[in-house]
């Protein structure tokens, strides 16, 4: 099962990314733009996910994705760490999350790394 170590570890592997402490937990960013979340208890992060499909993968999988009610108006998703498939399925949703916020040249030369 994936852990806190492998999501920062993802996300620190991805172009330009910085890990920055914001609301007393790790955030991770891509020029200045936040694309993930590590809320302190480590059990889940949250990602960038657009509200339309945010709604979408709550009802696929309730199980794996869901939003705290503070955040309902934001384009973010939380996603439960002790649910996820494996370390492909994680990245997957990380890189999805950063290229969300990297900038075009970034995505230009981005290949999947890996």
């Amino acid at each position: 099962m994936p852990d806190s170590d492998d999501v920062r570890r993802i996300a620190l592997s991805l172009p330009e990314t910085v890990e920055k402490e914001a609301w007393s937990m790790p955030t991770f960013r891509v020029s200045g733009k936040m694309f993930l979340t590590l809320p302190d208890d480590e059990t889940s992060f949250a990602v960038r996910c657009p509200v339309l499909e945010r709604g979408e993968l709550i009802a696929a999988e309730p199980e794996k994705f869901w939003v705290p009610r503070h955040e309902a108006g934001s384009a973010w998703v939380r996603v439960r760490l002790a649910a996820l498939e494996d370390l492909d399925e994680l990245r997957d949703i990380v890189v999805d999350s950063w290229q969300q916020a990297a900038p075009s040249r970034l995505l230009d030369t981005f290949s999947g790394l890996g």
